[in-house]
């Protein structure tokens, strides 16, 4: 990234601080999407649906009640989880349909 004089140092340096978080969350992604694509393979095995809405609901609230505790607003952390669970369902209809994970789009 090319250095502009026009931004202060502390902007700069907030912004990188910014981008290391986004990099690690892409990672955290990653990995995470590497266990639910097992779980989907899983459910296909045992011929379990791709959803779970017990879970999700169980899902949301920890998830709202662990955004409150961090002073985030737990709506933002709904809707983080929503649409990454929107995207395993997609992924695990896939693998059911397919058999196996190259059939998913990434």
């Amino acid at each position: 990234m090319a250095h502009d004089d026009s931004v202060p140092p502390e902007l700069t340096a907030l912004r990188q601080s910014i981008d290391n978080i986004d990099a690690a969350l892409v990672h955290l992604l990653a990995e995470r999407f590497k266990f639910t694509q097992e779980v989907g393979r899983l459910k296909a095995r045992e011929g379990l649906p791709a959803s779970d809405p017990g879970r999700e609901k169980v899902q949301i609230a920890r998830l709202r009640a662990l955004a409150e505790e961090s002073h985030l607003d737990p709506a933002i952390a709904e809707k983080f989880l929503n649409f990454i669970v929107a995207e395993v369902i997609h992924h695990h209809q896939k693998i059911a349909q397919t058999g196996s994970i190259d059939a998913v789009e990434n």
